[in-house]
């Protein structure tokens, strides 16, 4: 027995510095893999900066990165009419009615006005006065620097999607909300639409409940809010601009697109991934479709639930926001709840 002892005693004490090596070993293994998942969770529920919302006596700088404003002076008064009434300044870009084409001026003309408004301390928002075609073009010119140290509210739809994206992957939530040129004459026909754009702007983002579709797909899902326009989010695909859509509900709409540019699109992107660990989508307006000669045989919902059939997020139609003159603010990069049932969708702003 005391042989047995001694020479269970012996063996330890041989095996004991490769026992304390292999104790020490594991216990490395499991820090790192804890540091791994505290890593990667904070990678995943960081938010985005946001921008400090606007109060009475702040400044709002109107800046044209895109089409061309042809005797559009009207609205852009308008809009600094409106901003005015709110206790706001306003500073117009020296190139907003400038001509180049297509374009309100030249690249290096619009990407001027929009650097110094992203520059300027003093400014507290960027309002673009419309979109059309052309923010892709200076994307590179833009220099965040600056911005970084102040950031501000970038606000706007359509071609502006391509700014948001860029805002977006730099860090910072931004508004999709109207333009200038979506003033009308007669504001009280878009005076909701102005309502949740002001509240969004001023801090109290407007939660809305949706009527229920037939197309709905239905789920609840959350994550922070991101997309845009359609055509705009394809044009992206493979920049350094693209949206990762992991964990995140998508919003999407569109304009003057045959049916089959729209599958052609959803296709592609599915293709690219871009829909693999999305959370959720939501639908804004599909305005103006276009007719083909050939008809497409189905309704434009019909045509997104079945290129997205491979997924099981859910799926919200009706939202009032894209091209139509109902076009209600939403803060892309905040987390929203989005819940969608047999007879109502609901779509909520967290802090």
């Amino acid at each position: 027995m005391k042989k047995n002892v001694h020479l269970q005693k012996a063996v330890f004490m041989i095996l004991r510095p490769h026992i304390i090596f292999l104790y020490f070993a594991i216990g490395l293994v499991v820090n790192v893999n804890a540091q791994n998942e505290t890593d990667n969770s904070i990678e995943m529920t960081s938010e985005l900066i946001q921008p400090p919302y606007l109060k009475v006596g702040d400044t709002v700088a109107i800046v044209a990165p895109s089409g061309i404003l042809k005797n559009r002076e009207r609205e852009v008064q308008q809009a600094v009419d409106l901003l005015n009434s709110w206790g706001l300044h306003t500073i117009v870009g020296k190139h907003v009615f400038s001509k180049s084409d297509h374009f309100a001026g030249t690249d290096d003309e619009r990407c001027e006005d929009l650097q110094n408004a992203m520059d300027d301390p003093k400014i507290s928002a960027i309002w673009c006065a419309r979109g059309g075609y052309g923010t892709v073009r200076i994307l590179e010119k833009l220099d965040y620097t600056k911005f970084k140290d102040n950031p501000k509210w970038v606000i706007g739809y359509s071609d502006i999607t391509a700014l948001h994206n860029q805002v977006h992957n730099e860090g910072f939530q931004s508004l999709h909300a109207l333009m200038c040129v979506s003033l009308t004459k007669d504001l009280s026909e878009i005076e909701y639409s102005i309502e949740t754009f002001k509240s969004a702007l001023f801090g109290n983002p407007t939660d809305y409940t949706l009527e229920s579709s037939n197309y709905n797909r239905t789920g609840e899902a959350s994550g922070p809010l991101v997309g845009g326009n359609l055509t705009m989010l394809h044009t992206m695909l493979g920049s350094k601009e693209s949206i990762d859509t992991s964990g995140k509900i998508l919003f999407i709409e569109e304009i003057g697109e045959y049916k089959y540019h729209i599958d052609r699109m959803l296709q592609s992107m599915k293709r690219a991934g871009y829909f693999d660990n999305c959370n959720g989508l939501i639908v804004g307006g599909m305005s103006k479709m276009r007719k083909n000669t050939t008809l497409w045989g189905t309704s434009v919902e019909q045509l997104i639930l079945d290129a997205l059939a491979d997924y099981d997020f859910p799926i919200a139609f009706g939202m009032p926001a894209g091209h139509e003159k109902k076009n209600l603010a939403m803060t892309f990069g905040k987390k929203v709840e989005l819940k969608v049932s047999e007879d109502k969708t609901l779509f909520s702003f967290k802090n």
